[in-house]
């Protein structure tokens, strides 16, 4: 190789090294803020996630004891329907144990 050549492959190697032990530093503090800040929307992306979790589990739970309320009601009305025909059964008998009832000659 000509000198000319081997000087000057060994100015571009220490201008690129020169240039890349200026910009580590640089470089180090970028990635720094650059991590830290992902760590804050890290947190920040956390608490939203957790805040709305609880958020559908309120929904939920709400939606779930209104549904047991309606069952419960639903029970209620039956309890309340099956009194009625008892009732009623217990008046229904009665009258035939009172009421004489004509026997047909058949």
């Amino acid at each position: 190789m000509a000198p000319e050549i081997i000087v000057a492959v060994i100015t571009a190697v220490s201008v690129l090294g020169a240039a890349v032990v200026a910009a580590v530093p640089a470089l180090v503090t970028l990635l720094r803020r650059t991590s830290s800040h992902v760590e804050a929307q890290g947190e920040q992306t956390r608490a939203a996630n957790a805040e709305a979790l609880d958020a559908m589990g309120r929904r939920l739970e709400a939606r779930f004891d209104a549904r047991v309320d309606d069952v419960r009601d639903d029970i209620d009305d039956v309890r309340e329907s099956v009194a009625r025909v008892r009732e009623w059964q217990a008046g229904h008998d009665a009258e035939h144990l009172l009421l004489p009832h004509p026997r047909g000659d058949s």
